[in-house]
Formats: structure tokens, C-alpha cells, sequence
């Protein structure tokens, strides 16, 4: 019997059941999401996803490229080390883009090559640098180069102050720049077990189209504050005090009557045989006569080598070692002269055809540089 709560507490209906009209069942909705960037990109217009893709697919090829050259590059170094005997290889910079169709219609616009730590002669150059301009390749490309022909060719060597002084730094002298074809050499020389000062002006010149060399002027070896030693057979060659210890011995009474025993030196001085005689007999006299204007001034002008080596007492009494003497006499102007030499000649280059030739030099505090030229320059790869 149905109560009053009957109708009440009557299960009802699922509330989706039979929803539409079809009677068709019910299924879960799918809260799957798929990703944004799909989203997005299926917004984005066709144009712009074919620009999109042709830039990534140039990306591809510019990075292909890119590889090609570094390859390139490479080889090009190795059979320059092995083609010119370098120690170091080179640094080779292919310039221009793209590479590839550079190749494919064989020409280059430009090729950088530089070498580091050229021997040359007896130094070593710090740096040969060259660009060669409108390149054209010959042989079966890519895969088969035969050669190359460059229209121009512009680079530097450097030949550095740090690297000379290091590589002939065993007579310690240094270089140094002081003007736009001057360098300047000083240091010390081992001379008969002494260390000699030395000082020297060099003047950078060409030789040639393909070396420099240097012109050794105004060489001077100090014997400490006493005297000065050029070599040569000039008037102001020779052995000479300075004008400090010459200053010094006017006025030593032993050292000035050692002086006047040598006729040689008297004559050279211009001091009559009678004022000598009377300057040996009397120390008053003697400083009379070295106390006139002219004596010091004189007194650095007499070549001591003359007269000293045949008085070796005498060389003794103003503090000089006569071996010392006996060697700076045997030292001539060539041989010092090649002892701070810094020419040299460019190494034999691979070339078939033309030549690169040196065409300037300058000098600053770096080192020497030295321009590079050629026009026509061809290389064979055979």
C-alpha cells in the first residue's frame, strides 16, 4: 500500500538519461587538451609557414656552408705548411658568402693567410700576413683544385723587438725603435772577460725585392765612465776618454806626468818640448799648463791606441787592461757590424707565376714592418 511520502522518495531517472531526442547513450565528454603551439601554429597563415620554412631550410644550408669553409680552410693550411716547410701552421680565412657557389663558379673574392714564426736567415719573423684579392681556382671543382691565380696581393712581415731580443739576446743587446728606419742596439758585449757596453744606430733599408738589410752606424763600446771605443780608422775612431775621467786626470799630478812622458801624446796636445820639461820638473807648471781651456777638450780628442799599446804602463796608470785594449783593436767595424745585423731575406714561396715582392719599411716600437706586394700571383697545388 503506497504511502503518502511514496511519490516522494521514489528513485528518479538518471539525469542524463535519454537526453536527446534519439535515445542515444550517454559518453564522458574528452577534456584531453592538445598542445598550444599546435593551436598556434594552425592559426598562423600558409605565406608565413612557407617563409618560416625557407628560413630554417636557409639556416640548414648557411651552416652547410659555413662547414665547407672551415673544411676549406683547413686543407688550404696543411698543404701550405707542407708546400713552404713551415714549423707552425698557417691561418687561412676564406672570405665572402656562400662558400659553395664561390667555388662552383671558381673565384674567390678573398683569402687572408698568415703565418706565425717565419725562419729568415738568422731571426725569425713574428708574422707574415697576406690577403690575395679576385681569386680564380683551376681544375675539376670540387672535388679536384689544381691551382690558383690571384690578382693582387697586399700583406706585412713583422719582425718583432720582443723576438729579437730573446733570439740574440746571448750578447745581450736589445733593439729599439727610435725613428721611423732607425733602431737603436745597446747593451753589454763579453770583450777579453769584460762586459763592454755597446751602442749602436742601425738604418732599416731594402735589399733587394725580397730582403731588408741594415746599415750599422755610430757604433760605441764604453769602457765604464773612462773611455769610448770605436772601431775604425776615421779621426774619431779609436780609443778616447770621456770627458768625465778626462776631467778627473787634469787634476791627478801621477796619471797627467804619465800622459807627458809619451811624446806622441804631448805632440797631440800641442804642449811645446820646454813646457813639458819644465811641467815634469814642477807640479805648479804642470797644473799652469793643464789648466787652460783647451786641455780637456784636447785631451778627448788623441786616439790613445796609438800611442798605448806600444806603452802598456801607461794604459795601466789611467786604469785600463791592456789585454782589453789588445782585443777591442782586433774587433773591426764589419765584425760588429754582423754581430747586431738584423736583415733578411723572405723564405722561396710556391708560386708558378709573379712574384711578391717587399716595397716599404717602417719601424715602430713594435719592431720592424715591412710591407708586401704583388700583382699576377699564381699557385700550383701539383
Amino acid at each position: 500500500m503506497a504511502g503518502p511520502l511514496d511519490d516522494f522518495l521514489r528513485p528518479e531517472e538518471p539525469p542524463f538519461a535519454g537526453a536527446d531526442d534519439e535515445g542515444a547513450p550517454w559518453s564522458a565528454p574528452d577534456h584531453r587538451r592538445r598542445p598550444r603551439l599546435f593551436f598556434r601554429f594552425a592559426g598562423i597563415p600558409f605565406a608565413l609557414k612557407a617563409v618560416i620554412a625557407l628560413v630554417t631550410l636557409l639556416a640548414f644550408l648557411a651552416l652547410g656552408d659555413r662547414w665547407a669553409v672551415l673544411y676549406a680552410e683547413h686543407t688550404a693550411a696543411e698543404k701550405l705548411k707542407d708546400a713552404m716547410h713551415l714549423e707552425a701552421t698557417p691561418e687561412v680565412s676564406i672570405g665572402g658568402f656562400p662558400f659553395v657557389t664561390q667555388v662552383l663558379g671558381k673565384h674567390l673574392g678573398s683569402v687572408t693567410v698568415t703565418v706565425p714564426d717565419v725562419a729568415a736567415d738568422r731571426v725569425s719573423l713574428a708574422k707574415v700576413s697576406a690577403t690575395a684579392d679576385d681569386i680564380r681556382l683551376s681544375g675539376d671543382l670540387p672535388t679536384s683544385l689544381k691551382g690558383a691565380f690571384a690578382g693582387k696581393v697586399r700583406g706585412e712581415v713583422l719582425l718583432s723587438f720582443d723576438d729579437l731580443n730573446r733570439e740574440l739576446g746571448a750578447s745581450q743587446v736589445t733593439f729599439s725603435g727610435t725613428g721611423r728606419d732607425r733602431v737603436l742596439a745597446r747593451g753589454t758585449l763579453p770583450v777579453a772577460g769584460h762586459d763592454v757596453r755597446v751602442r749602436a744606430d742601425a738604418r732599416i733599408t731594402r735589399d733587394g725585392a725580397r730582403g731588408i738589410r741594415t746599415e750599422i752606424g755610430g757604433i760605441r763600446l764604453s769602457l765604464g765612465d773612462l773611455a769610448t771605443f770605436r772601431p775604425g780608422t776615421g779621426p774619431a775612431d779609436g780609443l778616447h776618454l770621456t770627458e768625465k775621467s778626462a776631467q778627473a786626470l787634469r787634476e791627478q799630478t801621477a796619471k797627467v806626468k804619465a800622459l807627458f812622458g809619451v811624446r806622441e801624446i804631448t805632440r797631440r796636445l800641442g804642449v811645446p818640448p820646454s813646457a813639458v820639461g819644465a811641467a815634469l820638473r814642477s807640479d805648479e807648471r804642470l797644473h799652469e799648463v793643464t789648466g787652460t781651456p783647451r786641455f780637456v777638450h784636447d785631451l778627448m780628442r788623441i786616439n790613445l791606441v796609438d800611442a798605448a799599446l806600444d806603452h802598456p804602463e801607461l794604459l795601466r796608470r789611467l786604469g785600463l787592461d791592456p789585454g782589453l785594449l789588445t782585443s777591442l783593436s782586433t774587433l773591426t767595424r764589419p765584425q760588429l757590424a754582423d754581430r747586431l745585423t738584423l736583415g733578411f731575406h723572405l723564405p722561396e714561396l710556391p708560386t708558378q707565376t709573379g712574384d711578391v715582392d717587399l716595397s716599404d719599411v717602417r719601424v715602430t716600437k713594435e719592431g720592424i714592418h715591412v710591407r708586401l706586394e704583388g700583382d699576377g700571383v699564381g699557385v700550383s697545388t701539383k
